[in-house]
């Protein structure tokens, strides 16, 4: 955890209850995602790559050809508990992916030279 978004009192609450295996209070959970998500988008604005973390918040980053009808052609999706493992590198992104904690689609949706945020 290296950047300030990562060390908010959200982020660090969240993660705290995460460690000790419990699912982080609704409020705390939201904020936390969110600040990582507006971590991620700051550091790699565009519009070609749509970051889901339902039901808490999606961005749109990644320079590139920018989506705006319909489906994003280049999508990623995870449960907010692996996001916050992902954006805080406490979770490695290609096993993330390997083992299904990730969906992706699109051939820029791969954010491993982002993470963690």
């Amino acid at each position: 955890m290296s950047s300030p978004h990562s060390k908010s009192a959200a982020v660090a609450a969240a993660l705290a209850a995460l460690d000790a295996d419990r699912t982080p209070e609704r409020p705390v959970y939201r904020a936390a995602v969110r600040a990582l998500l507006v971590a991620l988008a700051d550091r790699v604005p565009g519009r070609s790559v749509e970051v889901r973390v339902p039901p808490y918040g999606a961005v749109q980053c990644v320079p590139g050809p920018r989506h705006t009808r319909g489906t994003p052609p280049n999508v990623v999706e995870m449960d907010p508990d692996t996001w916050l493992r992902v954006a805080t590198g406490r979770l490695d992104w290609a096993h993330a992916v390997a083992d299904g904690r990730v969906r992706v689609s699109g051939a820029r949706a791969d954010l491993s030279a982002y993470l963690p945020v």
